[in-house]
């Protein structure tokens, strides 16, 4: 497998959840079905901003706190494919 970037993977999904994951490599399924919720999940959160704007503060909070560990994890399994090769 392919040196990988682990700054780069960890900014990928910080800015779109599971595209860090696919460029990494090994969770490609993961990071396909990640893409996809969070682009759901993005269109709901929008929704509800209008919606139930009492609410938003919460899903935006969670949705951070997710994207957060999401790219914790792409630097991780980063650093992991690149250890594993030495």
């Amino acid at each position: 497998m392919k040196k990988k970037h682990a700054w780069l993977a960890a900014l990928l999904n910080f800015i779109l959840l599971g595209v860090g994951t696919i460029y990494n490599g090994k969770r490609v399924l993961v990071g396909v079905l990640l893409t996809i919720g969070a682009i759901g999940s993005t269109y709901v959160e929008l929704q509800m901003k209008e919606a139930a704007p009492e609410l938003y503060n919460y899903a935006f909070a969670s949705f951070f706190i997710l994207a957060v560990a999401m790219t914790i994890d792409a630097y991780k399994e980063a650093k992991s494919i690149n250890s594993s090769q030495q």
